[in-house]
């Protein structure tokens, strides 16, 4: 049994740990709202960043969970008074905790997230 050693450069460093910040914000915001916001344009921000890192696709995830569940949350709140908007929330909620944890696993493991 062999084990690898990898290194990681001081950009793919900086990459992982703003990734991991966005992450943390988008899974508090999933509880909170507000926080929400925050990891969403801070993913758009540091996204620039990552180009070239093998962390750039976790920002992609990020940044794209974000908007779906911005999307998701606003249909799913039309839709309440015809009773499927709670469907739609509770979907909603449960794929962006989905997305963001896998997102979460895989770069502690210094993996990219499969687009």
């Amino acid at each position: 049994m062999s084990t690898t050693i990898t290194h990681i450069a001081s950009t793919d460093n900086s990459a992982k740990t703003h990734a991991l910040i966005a992450y943390m914000l988008l899974i508090l915001g999933l509880f909170t709202a507000i926080p929400m916001l925050f990891g969403g344009v801070w993913a758009m921000i540091k996204r620039k960043r990552s180009t070239g890192t093998v962390f750039h696709s976790h920002y992609t995830n990020a940044i794209r969970t974000f908007w779906w569940t911005v999307a998701w949350t606003i249909l799913g709140f039309i839709m309440i008074p015809v009773f499927v908007g709670y469907a739609i929330l509770c979907a909603a909620w449960f794929w962006a905790l989905y997305r963001l944890i896998s997102g979460m696993a895989r770069i502690v493991s210094d993996e990219p997230y499969p687009l």
